[in-house]
């Protein structure tokens, strides 16, 4: 007979839900003890029925000596995670102050080079921002001429495939002339040649005449 997979919710049923409450207790209690003599572990488990009543197992026959272990071993890791998180904080705030130094420089630069905050400059860093500004410009005129020459590629280019195109409308419009004017010309002849043509029809009744 297989038995149903019963649903985890509380059992409303008073006597059932002690039943069991007594043979799973038994069964863990049981699961505990193994546990601990297979694997060699230390393990102390605490059940408080609905009742309040205690029930525990403590593979060292004590288990406020393994809770005890708990605590401190709870400690210790709490103290390592504290450790590494002001560590971290520590690097993340050093971190954190040489980006800002890195931010104002970059600013301070900024304004140097559009002319502002200049009273505090040596004659030296006035000679780099000259040399820094005038690189900016040959660097933004050769961008420029270069952009300006592409232009004038693509519309040169744009311009012969014009003309090609234009040759080609043109060659053909001048060979579609040539064929109507041949068929024009065609034509008027053979008008000329049917005008000329005289057609002699004689109607004769009676017998042949005698000659």
């Amino acid at each position: 007979m297989v038995r149903g997979k019963r649903e985890m919710r509380r059992i409303e049923d008073t006597a059932s839900r002690q039943v069991t409450f007594t043979k799973r207790r038994g069964g863990l209690l049981k699961k505990a003890f193994e546990l601990s003599v297979l694997c060699d572990a230390e393990v102390a488990l605490v059940i408080f029925s609905t009742r309040g009543k205690l029930f525990e197992f403590s593979s060292c026959n004590c288990v406020q000596k393994t809770i005890d272990r708990y605590w401190t071993h709870s400690k210790d890791v709490v103290g390592e995670n504290k450790k590494d998180t002001d560590e971290n904080i520590k690097h993340l705030m050093s971190g954190n102050a040489e980006l800002k130094k890195e931010v104002e420089f970059l600013e301070s630069s900024t304004r140097k080079l559009l002319g502002d905050d200049l009273e505090g400059c040596s004659y030296q860093e006035l000679g780099e921002l000259k040399n820094q500004i005038e690189n900016s410009l040959t660097n933004i005129r050769a961008r420029k001429q270069k952009m300006l020459s592409d232009q004038i590629s693509e519309l040169k280019n744009k311009e012969m495939m014009l003309l090609n195109e234009n040759a080609i409308l043109q060659g053909k419009l001048k060979n579609k002339s040539s064929v109507q004017q041949s068929e024009r010309y065609t034509s008027t002849t053979e008008k000329i040649n049917n005008d000329h043509v005289e057609v002699e029809t004689e109607l004769v009744i009676g017998l042949p005449r005698s000659r």
